[in-house]
């Protein structure tokens, strides 16, 4: 198993190099990048506006120097547009004055040591935004998953003991509304419903925590953490029984006709104990292996859009704001780190399966 192990994390390198300069090389042809934007702001600026431009330092992210901000007060020149030198000044600010190739392994060797640079837009290293921003959005997708896991599974069983009953027919109708209904706009009408937009105003409408969560008492803290998470993780959790509770079901389903259950039950064992005894064991293989996968699905996916409706200022939110203002050492810094967990993930999630059913062999399998 170790070499299978050793060859998954030495694959690692190169997907991640091709990954990495494919979505480079995107960004060079895309047009609006950092340097446009700021042409943009200088221009449509106009002279009465000139001193808000010099004195804007998060604008230039943190890294203006004195000459360049006198030379922005006087940088738009009317029908002469913007003065070449200070193009060339925002350039260099960016980066940009170097080829593309040579700033591309400047990038590589900076991740190699996780070092992602600062943002563009921010006056803050990129590590630290990414660092301040994730325990937002691992704590929606944990508790997310763990709700979706406690409710599916369970579910899933009852619904293979009790395959085309009118329990299984009406749960499955309730699971295929949900599935069916986006998240987004299941978030929407909570907010309609409970958060004041219409009807009745119970739960706050953004943020994690209320103003003075640090002047609270531990009882209160907890409380108020659960309070303001509830619409979110709601909105999240509503579609996400569907898949996991069919897979269960349909694992069930498949391993109760085996021939070994029908020896079972030949033999006299009680249904809970041919269901617990042997086919739990097999029926939760793909179920559980798949929780890894599940969980950053949930992290780095379903809540981007909660995120942003619910005001949580976790990693969802940090991207499509980078993704917006073109602030490609935050934009980089994520994909670099989302494609890394993503595949160490799926290498766990085959670890876990060998955990659970030993008989799996990966390496021989090769």
């Amino acid at each position: 198993m170790l070499p299978y192990i050793l060859k998954r994390l030495l694959l690692i390198i190169p997907t991640l190099f091709g990954i990495m300069l494919i979505n480079f090389c995107i960004i060079q042809i895309a047009p609006g990048g950092p340097v446009e934007k700021m042409i943009a702001r200088i221009k449509h600026a106009d002279m009465e506006a000139t001193s808000r431009v010099s004195g804007t330092g998060s604008d230039f992210g943190g890294k203006t120097t004195s000459a360049l901000t006198e030379n922005a007060t006087t940088a738009y020149r009317g029908s002469q547009g913007i003065d070449p030198q200070i193009i060339k000044d925002i350039e260099k600010m960016y980066g940009f004055d170097k080829p593309p190739v040579e700033r591309f392994f400047m990038m590589l060797k900076g991740y190699l040591t996780f070092d992602f640079g600062k943002s563009f837009f921010r006056d803050s290293s990129v590590i630290d935004l990414i660092k301040s921003k994730l325990p937002v959005s691992i704590s929606l997708g944990l508790w997310t998953t763990l709700i979706i896991y406690t409710v599916s599974i369970p579910l899933g069983i009852a619904k293979a003991l009790k395959d085309g009953s009118p329990f299984d027919v009406i749960s499955s109708t309730f699971i295929i509304i949900g599935y069916a209904i986006p998240a987004f706009l299941f978030a929407i009408l909570l907010i309609i419903l409970f958060s004041g937009g219409s009807y009745w105003s119970i739960f706050p409408l953004r943020g994690l925590v209320s103003d003075n969560f640090a002047e609270l008492g531990t009882l209160a803290k907890i409380k108020d953490y659960f309070w303001h998470i509830t619409l979110p993780i709601t909105a999240m959790v509503a579609g996400g029984f569907a898949s996991l509770t069919m897979l269960t079901k349909n694992s069930f389903m498949d391993e109760i006709t085996r021939q070994y259950v029908l020896t079972a039950r030949a033999k006299g064992l009680s249904e809970r104990k041919v269901m617990l005894g042997h086919i739990f064991r097999n029926a939760m293989l793909i179920v559980i292996a798949g929780f890894p996968g599940a969980f950053m699905g949930i992290l780095f996916k379903s809540s981007l859009l909660i995120e942003i409706i619910f005001s949580l200022d976790g990693l969802g939110l940090l991207g499509f704001e980078a993704t917006i203002n073109r602030d490609y050492p935050v934009m980089f810094a994520s994909l670099y780190i989302f494609t890394l967990l993503g595949m160490v993930i799926n290498l766990i999630g085959d670890l876990v399966y060998v955990m659970v059913d030993p008989r799996i062999d990966f390496a021989k399998r090769e």
